[in-house]
Order: structure tokens, then sequence, then C-alpha cells
């Protein structure tokens, strides 16, 4: 089985010949989307059409979480609150805020299936501590008891609107206050703290949760690299000990942060080679299809050479773990979606 660990992005509101191409390639195995890539639901819905004609196992991802981290806000897209408003319903009525989180998780991934979109990076399992205005408001609660239990919520919803889950960002980037995508933060507490706090969701949501992110974040108590290029993170304590057996992402490797090792700033290639070598299975690459995505070209080409080389070799289960992120059935279209009595149930709980 041909694993194919890049996901890429496209610079416009349709492909281009460069972007079929890179698409093609047997190395890329998605795409991210951003706000560039979006015009209204006609043109979305035809963009991801076209994906699929050129390649129907490829991933159409999103970040669309809901609050500030929402790509698609007009043409009919529910605009749905930050996490944090979830949190603080719970404070005043647990009960309706189950039901309310898992609205907004149907809601959320009912639309984007309704365009073509396969795949949105949430939710955010990171704790609200405080510090972090990267974080911030997209973290439902400092208690990750609560944080947990909402998080399934919006998971049982994305899972009824045939969308996987992605939590993130492991083992958690709410204690830190750098923003990963202009620094590298770096916490200071020890593996103990980490597991019973911020990581704990993780173990309590192993059996709904599809996918992780690793954070751009350096826990030097526990590892001197980032933990998304930490096999001890990955492989010890998120593969062995909390026993996550779905698939790995990386956060975007082009943000600042992903460019540190161990005091080494270092290429796209590098990271790239270093976080599949540490037990990521998929390799985030975003907004490097500006200025003509020479970048992306030159990634492609590195990974290929690596593989030959030897200096990387494909993982058949790596593969197997993108492949389940797919949807498993064909959703409505928009139209049928807005008369369904579930998504018209769910939209009125949306808070």
């Amino acid at each position: 089985m041909q694993h194919a660990p890049l996901f890429i992005d496209i610079a416009g509101t349709t492909l281009t010949d460069d972007d079929r191409r890179r698409l093609a390639h047997p190395l890329v195995g998605g795409l991210t989307l951003f706000g560039r890539n979006w015009h209204n639901r006609a043109q979305l819905t035809a963009l991801c059409a076209d994906i699929k004609r050129l390649r129907p196992d490829l991933l159409i991802c999103v970040d669309h979480e809901g609050g500030r981290v929402q790509r698609f806000r007009t043409d009919g897209f529910t605009h749905l609150p930050p996490m944090r408003a979830l949190g603080a319903l719970w404070m005043q009525d647990a009960m309706r805020a189950q039901e309310a989180a898992s609205a907004c998780g149907y809601v959320l991934g009912a639309e984007l299936r309704a365009c073509g979109v396969d795949f949105s990076f949430t939710p955010v399992l990171d704790l609200d501590w405080g510090p972090s205005t990267v974080i911030g408001d997209r973290a439902f609660h400092a208690d990750p008891r609560v944080v947990a239990v909402l998080a399934r919520c919006v998971m049982q919803g994305l899972l009824r609107a045939g969308m996987r889950n992605c939590g993130k960002h492991f083992p958690g980037h709410g204690f830190v206050a750098a923003d990963s995508h202009t620094d590298l933060p770096r916490d200071a507490r020890g593996l103990k703290t980490i597991l019973a706090d911020d990581a704990a969701p993780y173990g309590w949501l192993g059996t709904v949760m599809d996918a992780v992110m690793v954070a751009h974040v350096v826990y030097p108590k526990v590892d001197a690299r980032p933990a998304g290029y930490s096999a001890r993170w990955l492989q010890a304590v998120l593969r062995g000990r909390i026993g996550f057996g779905g698939a790995v992402f990386t956060d975007d490797l082009s943000m600042a942060a992903a460019r540190h090792i161990e005091g080494r700033t270092v290429g796209l290639d590098e990271a790239v080679l270093a976080a599949l070598g540490a037990g990521c299975d998929v390799a985030l690459v975003c907004n490097q299809s500006l200025d003509g995505g020479r970048v992306l070209d030159d990634v492609i080409d590195a990974l290929a050479r690596a593989q030959v080389t030897g200096a990387w070799t494909p993982a058949a289960a790596s593969e197997a773990r993108r492949l389940a992120l797919l949807p498993a059935h064909d959703a409505p279209d928009w139209d049928t979606l807005m008369r369904s009595p579930d998504y018209l149930r769910a939209l009125a709980l949306v808070p």
C-alpha cells in the first residue's frame, strides 16, 4: 500500500494545472482549505467535486471549529459559537450544554459535508488555563473532565453528520502563553502533571477519537524536541501509555515553532521527515501554494528522494489510518439538508 502522508494547500477558488499535478502525486494524501479558497457555497461545492474527480481518496480538510476559527461564514453557513461558550453553558446547565455541544458538532459537520468537505480539525481539547491567546476561547473549559464530556458530545454530533474528528493539540497547548505560529512555546511542567491535566482527555476519549493533532510545543522535562518531532510523546506516551490507535497529524509545519528542532532551524523537507520519523502519520504543509508553490514541489521531491534512498519508509498502517478518515457514505446536498428535521432540530439548539 502506498503511503500518502503529505497534506498540502491550493492558492485559489479553483484548481490550477499545478494544483492538479501536485494533488495527483502519490505522496499527497489530502489538502487543507482556507478562507482564500472560499467565494460561496456553489464555488466550494464545485471545487470539492473537482478534487474528488481527480482523486476520490484525497481527504479534503479545513479548520472549522466555531468562534474565530471558522473558514466559511457566509452564504448560509451557521455562525457557530466559540467552544468556551459551551463551557460557560455547562456552568449553568450541564445537560443543556451537552445537547448544545452535540448540536454544534452535527451542524458543523453536516454543513461542511453538504459542500463536499470531508473533515474538520476539531475539537480543541486544550485546557483554558488563561495565558494562551492563540487558544483562548477555542477551549471548552479549564477542567479536563468538562473538556472531555463536551468534546465527546461534539464528536458524537460530527459522527451523526458522517464526519470523523480530530482532538488537538496533544499533549496540551493551553498552559503556555506563546503563540506557536510565531514563537516556540516551552512548557516546563513534568510528564506526570501534564498527563493528569492537559493530556487526560485524550485517554478518556480513546474509544471515540479518530485523529489527534500534535502541538508545536517543547516540554523540556519530557523531551528536548517539540512534541510533533518526539518519539517519546508520540510512540511511548500517545500510542503506548494512552493507547491511541487513530491517525496522528502534525500541526502546520510552516509555522515558526515547527522550524526549530533542538536549537537548529530546519527546512520544511527536514521537518516533514522528522515528524514522520517520530511517529506522525500525516504532515501538514500549509500556505505554501502562494507565489507559485515551488516550496510544495521541493517538499514533495524531497520526500520522494527520501523514499528512494531509504531515509523514509512508507507505512501501510499510517495509510490505513488516513483512509479511515474519509466519509463512509454520501451526504445530502445543501437544499436537502436545510429541510432535514434532524438538522433543523440541531440548529435550534446551537447557542
